[in-house]
Parts: structure tokens; sequence; C-alpha cells
């Protein structure tokens, strides 16, 4: 099995580190051509603008939407929870083409500037009783779900920050940061599966 880490820009190699550490093949992805050899496909967080504006400038918006679509696992953090949303509810720009590919409306930087970032111990039932170090960086939320998007984990204040599709995977926190490995490896449970 072959997972590619999406590598425009953001926290790229901390998820292909954790990839490694876990005792998979990881790859950076950067062109359309390199997407064919892949089982599973992360987009990290970073900026969602700039993600986004570069997978248009390299031709990758409509292979990844039809990837996604053919049944591809994506795992989204942070940013990448934004680039596979259906909609976003406060974009400067309301011409942001995302991937569009899971039912849910997210809200880019929810808590604030960069000083407002944080780290908290949260419940993710998925992963088991502990609970998870999720740290959160100009993070996004999740405002609204389809039927078919089933919420991971909340906030105490129950604001929504991670989900699952199918085989999509978001969180608003960013996982490759923590050194629990318990979210890659629920996420690659699931692409396993599908």
């Amino acid at each position: 099995m072959k997972i590619g880490v999406l590598a425009l820009q953001g926290a790229f190699i901390e998820h292909i580190s954790v990839i490694q550490q876990i005792g998979v093949e990881a790859a950076p992805v950067r062109l359309p051509s390199e997407l064919g050899s892949l089982d599973w496909l992360i987009i990290p967080g970073g900026e969602s603008t700039t993600i986004l504006n570069l997978m248009q400038t390299f031709n990758l918006i409509k292979p990844l939407k039809e990837l996604s679509q053919a049944g591809l696992p994506i795992l989204g953090t942070c940013a990448g929870m934004v680039c596979l949303a259906k909609k976003v509810s406060n974009s400067n720009n309301s011409n942001m083409e995302t991937l569009a590919v899971m039912d849910m409306e997210v809200r880019r930087n929810a808590f604030g500037r960069q000083a407002d970032s944080f780290e908290t111990e949260l419940p993710v039932p998925a992963l088991g009783h502990e609970p998870f170090a999720a740290i959160f960086i100009r993070a996004p939320v999740i405002e609204r779900v389809g039927p078919q998007v089933e919420i991971l984990a909340k906030l105490p204040n129950d604001i929504a920050v991670a989900a699952k599709q199918g085989e999509l995977v978001v969180s608003a926190f960013h996982p490759e940061l923590s050194h629990d490995l318990r979210f890659h490896r629920y996420f690659l449970k699931i692409a396993a599966s599908h």
C-alpha cells in the first residue's frame, strides 16, 4: 500500500514522517501524474487558499475530485478539511473552488489568529477511551454536515472538529504534530476497509 501526501504547502513532511513510523510507504505528491499509483491520500494543514490556488495551478482539482468520487480514501487535516468541504462559510474569495466532495460547511480560522492557537485533550471515541492531544493552529470548525457525515469529535462547547464520510476523514486539528499515532492509524483502518 502506498499513501500520497499533497506536498504543495503546509505540514506534509510531518505527515510523511508519521505514516513511515506506522510502517506504510509514503510519498510527496505535487503533480497529477503522481496520483495514479496511490492507494490513499492526505491533504495536510497549511494555508487553505494557497493550497487550493496551487491545486488549480498544477491542474490537481479535477483529478482529485474524480479520484475521490471513485473511492480514493482521503484524510484532510486543518486546511485539508477546508479543501474537502462542499462549502466554506467565511471565505474572502466567493469563488474559492474546493474539491467539494464532503457534505459539510466549514468556517476558516474559526478561533482567531496564530496567537489564539491552542492544544487540548480531546475525546475522540473512535480512537478509544484515552483523549487525543489535539493541536489547533488557526483552525477551521465544522458548522453543518449532511446526513452521510458522522461527527467524530467535538470540543466541550459542542463545536464539531473531526468527521468522517465514507472513506473521507477530516480533522480541524493537526494529528501529525502529536506524538499519538492513533488518528492516522484510524484513517488507515477506514481506508483499508474500502
